[in-house]
């Protein structure tokens, strides 16, 4: 049996089913580092190198801002030879990473998350929940509403 290294007949029976248990949760889990709430929240948290401790990393309203939270504590961790979820999306810090604390990392991946999910937020069109088929736009305070805009016709 070449590929297969120390298995035994228990773990090879088990070893046959992860491959589908892994299909079956691809939708779920799309990024490495994060999981979705039974409510639809996204959470970020990563293990600490040789201590059996996690970083919690937040939780974000979008599989990607989860996902950036990740990849920014992955990378401060482990280095650039870390595997990220964006590549292309590499923190540029010039030079050697500064040994930080959990708590530097966590509050440096909290910042990005959030910074991408209030722009994934501002570029969702809110749907008016009145009408279904029409997008809610916010309205101009500082405008008077004239009867063209206006929707008491």
């Amino acid at each position: 049996m070449e590929g297969i290294c120390c298995t035994t007949s228990s773990t090879s029976s088990s070893s046959t089913e992860n491959p589908s248990k892994r299909k079956q949760r691809q939708p779920d889990k799309p990024y490495r580092g994060i999981r979705m709430r039974k409510w639809g929240k996204w959470v970020a948290e990563i293990r600490e190198p040789n201590k059996r401790s996690r970083i919690w990393l937040g939780s974000y309203s979008s599989p990607v801002a989860a996902a950036r939270a990740y990849d920014t504590a992955v990378f401060y961790l482990r280095g650039p030879s870390a595997r990220l979820n964006f590549p292309d999306c590499a923190i540029e810090d010039g030079g050697g990473l500064p040994d930080l604390s959990a708590a530097a990392i966590r509050k440096k991946a909290t910042e990005v998350g959030a910074r991408v999910d209030a722009l994934q937020a501002a570029d969702r069109p809110r749907l008016d929940s009145n009408n279904p088929g029409r997008v809610y736009e916010k309205p101009d305070l500082n405008e008077y509403p004239t009867p063209e805009t206006s929707e008491d016709n």
